[in-house]
């Protein structure tokens, strides 16, 4: 017997779309008015589509891709995967969870600032420091990772 997810929780596919949608428009510092516009619809909407709650259609993503500058595939790129049909439901993967930080602003602002960086010793030097900074894996839950 299959189980079918409650149908008013997100679709891991829709979370993730949602979260390349934000991502890109981030990594552009556009707003969500300013994309909303682009797209014809409601700030609040864009939110909606980000947060999965709201499936984007076929046409308004063919318009978000052209907007944004991306191939339709950017939004499907590190996706869930499908089984037998029906969507895996792991937790969260690392690739997500990447993704999750990389939407937030203090993700995109580190990530601009880190790319203005030149000298690869530096870069080095930065990076363990935080990682040094940062609890141990085991002592790191899910919940404790993107914490805002």
């Amino acid at each position: 017997m299959q189980v079918r997810p409650n149908k008013k929780e997100p679709r891991a596919i829709d979370i993730h779309v949602g979260n390349r949608i934000r991502l890109r428009r981030l990594a552009l510092d556009w707003s969500q008015t300013k994309l909303g516009e682009a797209l014809d619809v409601s700030f609040q909407q864009v939110q909606k589509y980000e947060k999965g709650l709201n499936r984007v259609g076929a046409s308004r993503l063919q318009r978000a891709a052209e907007v944004l500058s991306v191939s339709i595939s950017y939004f499907f790129e590190g996706g869930p995967e499908t089984s037998n049909g029906s969507e895996q439901n792991a937790a969260v993967t690392s690739s997500d969870e990447m993704l999750q930080f990389l939407a937030t602003e203090e993700g995109v602002a580190l990530n601009r600032a880190f790319a203005r960086l030149n000298d690869p010793q530096v870069r080095r030097k930065i990076v363990a420091l935080v990682k040094a900074l940062a609890p141990s894996d085991a002592a790191l839950t899910p919940a404790m990772a993107f914490e805002e």
